[in-house]
Parts: C-alpha cells; structure tokens; sequence
C-alpha cells in the first residue's frame, strides 16, 4: 500500500485520545490511529451512500424492519434512527 504524508490540525482533546491509545496498545504510532480513523470514516461514509441508494429504490423501512435491524446490530431501541 502506498503511503503519503500530509499536514493535518486537530484539536487538543483529539490529539490525547489518539496519544492515550498508542501509550494503551490500542494503535501502534498516532500515524496509525489516524490512518485507523480515517479508513473508518470512508467506509461509513460508503455505507450511507449504499444505503441512500436503497432507500432510493425500495423506500423508507418499516418500523418492524428498524426494530429488527437495531436489534441486529445492538443498539438500544431508544436511540432516534438517522
């Protein structure tokens, strides 16, 4: 994979929570927690696309089609679907 170098800013509170996870394991450089991140980014990015396109052909799910798709995926049925 090629890799590039580029300039970023980002705010404090961002710049600790990645520093925290690289001093935990949970990401080997900062350079990877962002890669990490911004790999995450783009695909849920991607999702809502794909999911704009269905919702496009097929229409608005149904209640019962949500409830089972939050249940699915663990999400408490009090959180407000996007």
């Amino acid at each position: 994979m090629m890799r590039r170098r580029v300039t970023v800013t980002v705010d404090e509170a961002s710049v600790r929570a990645a520093e925290a996870a690289v001093a935990a394991g949970r990401a080997s450089s900062l350079s990877a927690w962002v890669a990490a991140a911004m790999t995450e980014r783009a695909g849920r990015e991607a999702l809502t696309d794909v999911l704009a396109d269905i919702r496009a052909e097929l229409g608005p799910a149904t209640d019962e089609e949500t409830a089972w798709a939050r249940s699915v995926l663990g999400l408490s049925s009090s959180m407000p679907a996007r």
